[in-house]
């Protein structure tokens, strides 16, 4: 089944350019209290994370770290996205080879990624977590990410989309309720207990 998100034919908003000073603007002004993203020629805000959310990046960071100590889990790494690297995203965190991101700025290439994450919030239907389950898949497989994986907290599932497509974003999906068990597949060969992510949505 090919994933894609629907996407209204719009103008964008301005130039990548312009986002990035905006965006850099915002950083130095607000102690990264608020990040900016920049998806199908739109700018959006990232919420900032509660607690919950925290703990989940950290759980699924141990689970890779225990299985794989060869990669890193890097958070707040901003990465140039879509078809032709248009877009700035900042996922929850991004699975790469160890020592991946040295010497990058910061809007790294995805070349060599392996997996982004993104976590929704819990009890809102925010402009982030609507980015999160519709534009940002179209965008991550545009760019040639492996892996994309999607905890959605209003839902209580793990989504993991693969196969990437440029014209389409992931040719596949796969959704699980919390307590299933996900398997990334190779090269990660990762098996995930989702059964604890049921604690972080009450």
């Amino acid at each position: 089944m090919t994933v894609m998100a629907e996407r209204a034919v719009q103008s964008p908003q301005m130039s990548v350019e312009e986002f990035e000073r905006i965006a850099a603007f915002a950083a130095k002004e607000t102690d990264d209290a608020v990040r900016f993203e920049f998806i199908n020629g739109r700018i959006g805000v990232k919420k900032a994370a509660d607690g919950d959310h925290d703990t989940i990046v950290v759980r699924l960071n141990k689970r890779f770290m225990s299985t794989r100590p060869d990669l890193d889990l890097y958070q707040g790494q901003g990465l140039r996205v879509e078809k032709h690297r248009e877009g700035r995203a900042r996922p929850d965190a991004v699975l790469v080879p160890e020592g991946h991101f040295a010497g990058h700025g910061e809007w790294a290439d995805p070349s060599g990624v392996l997996l982004v994450l993104e976590v929704t919030s819990h009890g809102s239907d925010t402009d982030s977590d609507l980015r999160d389950r519709q534009e940002k898949p179209l965008a991550y497989g545009a760019a040639g990410i492996p892996l994309y994986l999607l905890v959605d907290r209003d839902a209580c599932t793990v989504t993991l989309y693969g196969d990437p497509d440029p014209g389409v974003g992931y040719r596949s999906s796969r959704k699980e309720p919390f307590g299933a068990t996900l398997l990334l597949p190779d090269p990660l060969g990762i098996e995930l207990d989702t059964e604890k992510l049921k604690q972080y949505v009450d």
